[in-house]
């Protein structure tokens, strides 16, 4: 079995520098909160992304479609803003990522994002993990989307932030939603924050390599997904602890 978070970030903040050392305390607390694995999936107009994957080539091995960090597995990955509203997670080879972040380089900034279909169209055909990202979130929904396109899609995902905004209850609408289109649920913590691990995980009946071999598992129901008990507890020690980081980089500056 493999336990795997499928939504996690590498930095405290779009707007920050990428840290190692904030990075491997991130691993260490994953790590620690019994995940094998995690898909890394920054945002795509972070600051310096290409900075960050340099510094992941440079200071981990890559071995099938992930980074080896203290012994988790760290598939790469990353979240796009499409037009319109919405994130989408993509999964894959650092190669592919790589390759997709240089063609959205024009579409970086709100008033430029890719239509979520030409995304769709330019991923179509690469061993890939597709996923729509808090699906029913007020400020990125996806649920005015094409019901065709959003059935492209690989995955909805189950996102510890909106369980804590809005109730456990989100988890049935966000199923609801996923079997009209047809599509499997999964989860992901999208933590910027080290204490918000475990909060949710997805329980992998084999032991994955690439994003393709994940795909397959997922869409084939081999995992389970579960959410701890103590979700509340992590995501808000992990909000309050974040703009805790925030203010005293403010200061620090």
């Amino acid at each position: 079995m493999m336990s795997i978070d499928l939504h996690t970030h590498g930095k405290l903040s779009k707007k920050t520098n990428f840290s190692l050392d904030y990075f491997l305390s991130m691993a260490r607390e994953a790590k620690e909160n019994g995940l094998h694995a995690v898909a890394l999936t920054e945002h795509f107009n972070t600051l310096h992304f290409a900075d960050m994957m340099d510094q992941l080539d440079h200071h981990f091995e890559y071995k099938g479609d992930y980074y080896v960090v203290e012994g988790l597995k760290v598939f790469s990955g990353m979240e796009i803003d499409v037009a319109n509203k919405g994130h989408i997670l993509i999964i894959g080879n650092r190669s592919h990522i790589r390759d997709l972040r240089q063609q959205l380089e024009p579409h970086t900034a709100k008033d430029s994002f890719i239509a979520l279909e030409e995304l769709l169209n330019r991923t179509d055909g690469y061993p890939l993990l597709r996923i729509g990202a808090h699906p029913m979130r007020e400020s990125t929904p996806l649920t005015h989307h094409d019901a065709d396109t959003l059935r492209r899609l690989d995955a909805l995902d189950i996102n510890a932030k909106d369980l804590f905004q809005y109730g456990f209850g989100m988890a049935d609408q966000v199923r609801q939603f996923a079997d009209h289109l047809g599509l499997k649920v999964i989860a992901g913590s999208d933590s910027h924050q080290p204490l918000q691990f475990g909060s949710v995980v997805n329980h992998v009946d084999n032991v994955c390599e690439t994003a393709e071999q994940l795909r397959n598992e997922l869409l084939s129901g081999n995992y389970q997904l579960e959410i701890s008990a103590c979700l509340n507890v992590k995501v808000k020690a992990a909000q309050m602890m974040k703009e805790l980081l925030k203010k005293s980089m403010v200061v620090a500056l």
